[in-house]
């Protein structure tokens, strides 16, 4: 099998990060081929586990969803991908450290 056989168009070129996104539309035959071919070729462990995990989802019942298909670009800003950014802006004002137990003698 070559990357060209695959259920997802340049499969090889996909970073990680958008990877599972782009798993969840997948039935499980076509999930099945890509664990295959993973761990034929580049064998990495985080997807190995990503592809095994969805996998057991799939046969325990789990339907195919709808995916991010614009996951796989990983230089969107994170507020795009809906996270949440962080600053100083947004971050907690200091406070001194709480003392549990310390008693003056």
């Amino acid at each position: 099998m070559t990357g060209q056989d695959l259920p997802l168009p340049d499969y090889d070129q996909l970073p990680v990060a958008g990877l599972e996104h782009r798993i969840r539309p997948l039935a499980g035959d076509d999930v099945r081929r890509l664990l295959d071919y993973e761990r034929a070729h580049a064998n990495r462990p985080q997807v190995v586990e990503m592809l095994t995990a969805r996998l057991r989802q799939l046969d325990a019942g789990a339907e195919p969803s709808s995916g991010d298909p614009e996951a796989e670009h990983s230089d969107r800003p994170e507020a795009a991908r809906g996270g949440s950014p962080v600053s100083p802006d947004s971050s907690a004002e200091p406070s001194p450290p709480l003392r549990h137990g310390v008693h003056d003698v």
